[in-house]
Formats: C-alpha cells, sequence, structure tokens
C-alpha cells in the first residue's frame, strides 16, 4: 500500500488520526492528525511527532502485545486547554503491519463534567452557611438562651433570614433547571412588552421607595408586542429592574428604555431593546463578561447582605436565549450599569 492509499484511507476516518508501522515511524496521517501534531510528522518516528509520555507507552504496548491500549493526551490550541481520548489498536494489513493512533476530543465532555462539579460544589457552598448558621442558633436556643427571651428573639429574627435565604436558593434552583429544560423551545404567544415594564415597576415601588430611588421610564406607552413568555419575561426585567434598585446609588433613579427597531444587526431583522439603567458605582470591565455564571459575584458579602443567591443573571441570561434574543451589559466604574435586552420583533 502506497502513503497515498494510507492517507486516502485515514482521511476516511472522522478523527485526528496516524498509522505507526513496525519500525516505529508514521507511514500515514490524515489532516486532523497534522493540524493536532504538525504538518511535518509522516515518515519521522512517533516518539518525535507525538511526545506525550501515556501516550507513547500506549503505542509501545501495543507494538509489543498487539492489543489496544487507551490513554489521554492533554494539550492545548489558541489559548485553550484541549482534552483527547487515544486508542492505539494493533492493525495487520497487506503492507505490515503496526498501530492505528486515534486521537478523540472529549474536551466538552471535560468541560461538561467539570461544570457540574463546580456547581454542586457551589451549592454545597451556599447551602452550608445558612445550615449551619440554622443549627448553631437553635443549639444556643436549646442551652444558654434558653431562658433569655431577649436573646431568643435576636436569635430567632436571624434564623428566619437564613432559612428566607435558603427558600430563594432553591426557588432559584428549581427555576433554572426549568429555563434550561425549555431553552430549546421558542416561544410564540404574543405578549406586550410595554405592560410587562408596567406590571414590574409597579410591583418594585415599594423596594424603591425604602431605598430612596425613583423609577424613569422612556417610551409613550403604545403597546409593543413580541413572541414570549410572560411569566419568564416578567422575571427577566423584575430581576435586573431589582437589581438596580439594590445595588445602583441611593437617592438616584433606575432609566428604563423601551426602543423598537426595524433593523437590530445582532438580531439580522425588527427587535424590540429595552434597557434598564442604574446610576451607582458601576462594574469594573474584568467583571462584565463573567456577571452571567452561575454564583459569580462581584462583591459576595454585599450581594449575600442584599438577599441575592447569585441566580439571578444566569437565569436572565438562559430565559433571554430562549426568547432567541440577546444580553448586553455595558459599565464603567463611577458611570453606572446599563443592561440591554434585545427581544425579536416578529
Amino acid at each position: 500500500m502506497t502513503e497515498a492509499f494510507l492517507t486516502q484511507l485515514l482521511q476516511a476516518i472522522p478523527l485526528a488520526s496516524v498509522l505507526i508501522g513496525r519500525g516505529e515511524r508514521i507511514l500515514a496521517a490524515n489532516s486532523e492528525a497534522k493540524t493536532l501534531l504538525g504538518s511535518g510528522i509522516v515518515g519521522r518516528h512517533f516518539i518525535t511527532a507525538i511526545r506525550h509520555p501515556a501516550v507513547l507507552d500506549a503505542v509501545e504496548h501495543c507494538l509489543g502485545d498487539r492489543k489496544t491500549h487507551r490513554a489521554r493526551h492533554l494539550t492545548s490550541q489558541s489559548g485553550r486547554d484541549l482534552t483527547y481520548s487515544v486508542t492505539a489498536s494493533y492493525i495487520d494489513f497487506s503492507a505490515g503491519e503496526g498501530v492505528l493512533v486515534c486521537f478523540d476530543d472529549i474536551t466538552p465532555v471535560e468541560q461538561a463534567g467539570q461544570m457540574r462539579r463546580d456547581f454542586v460544589a457551589n451549592v454545597s457552598h451556599e447551602l452550608r452557611t445558612p445550615l449551619t448558621a440554622l443549627l448553631g442558633f437553635i443549639e444556643t436556643l436549646r442551652g444558654p438562651a434558653s431562658k433569655d427571651p431577649a436573646a431568643q428573639q435576636r436569635f430567632l429574627g436571624i434564623m428566619d433570614r437564613e432559612a428566607h435565604r435558603m427558600e430563594r436558593l432553591v426557588r432559584d434552583l428549581l427555576s433554572l433547571s426549568r429555563v434550561e429544560a425549555e431553552e430549546r423551545v421558542r416561544p410564540v404567544t404574543r405578549v406586550d412588552i410595554v405592560a410587562i415594564l408596567e406590571s414590574v415597576q409597579k410591583s418594585l415601588e415599594p423596594l424603591a421607595a425604602e431605598a430612596g430611588v425613583a423609577f424613569s421610564r422612556i417610551d409613550d406607552g403604545t403597546p409593543i408586542h413580541v413572541p414570549g413568555d410572560e411569566d419568564q419575561l416578567r422575571q427577566v426585567f423584575t430581576n435586573l429592574i431589582e437589581n438596580a434598585v439594590k445595588y445602583g446609588a441611593r437617592g438616584e433613579r433606575v432609566e428604563v428604555t423601551v426602543h423598537l427597531s426595524e433593523a437590530v444587526p445582532s438580531l439580522r431583522g425588527p427587535g424590540v431593546e429595552v434597557t434598564v439603567r442604574d446610576f451607582g458605582p458601576g462594574i469594573e470591565e474584568i467583571h462584565i463578561p463573567r456577571l452571567t455564571e452561575r454564583f459569580y459575584r462581584v462583591d459576595s458579602h454585599r450581594s449575600r447582605e442584599m438577599g441575592g443567591t447569585g441566580l439571578g443573571l444566569a437565569i436572565v441570561k438562559h430565559i433571554v436565549n430562549r426568547h432567541r434574543g440577546r444580553l448586553r451589559i455595558e459599565s464603567e466604574p463611577g458611570q453606572g450599569c446599563r443592561f440591554i435586552v434585545t427581544l425579536p420583533h416578529e
């Protein structure tokens, strides 16, 4: 068999693959393997091309005992860490014998596994803190504070706050789970985005009054209908406006702008742009790309004091994705924050 034929054969394999002959030199490689290991690997000794100890051991063992061996190949490309599952299989063909080495990119699987581990760790941490506080106060109420009414009232108040914190976390986790389950199902019911914003602002007026924040809405009140899930869109704007009230500057205002455009570049068509702006301290640019990550907080202590679970913007992102919209965050320290939700208007 010629090198051209072997290369053509390997091209039919949808994985990066190289064929190593009995003389321990690479007889052929497909284009994916040349991208991974280098364009000039054919004809070279396999040790100079692969260089990963675990993979080299798998190839050598396969050459020795003619059995299939597996290993993991770790590398990086364009600043990304990549993980490959490598299979070294002995083959006997008309031109001789050798080892077929296939590299299967399992990076997405590894990343998903890491995300699950991080999620479990974060949930455990978020639940452990209020649970520890509750258990400690229960023990105190049964012991030293059992006959101290003033201490009992103080501890019961703290326990109530911690229990509500856990309740909010569980509620947000369930909400995030539901949103993710429905993310591929696009809503078809048409809802009035202006009416939703009016309802949300009215429901948050007591919170705004307590924080000394005034609402300012810029639109003419004309109904604007978009395909959407009313409850989920209400959740999006409740979260964004509530955050603006809580984390904006006290005594300032929260500005809500609704703008209908016939051509939105990010949507490649007509769209509605809703902007929620506060005039608070703002957020440093380094934090902005991570704000929609689960449990990511710019100021963990302040967020917890405000009753935040660290899941609100993650839920917002998934709901906006379900509506085939876009979420954009703009901020500069000292200039406040702008959260822009763009939804298709069809």
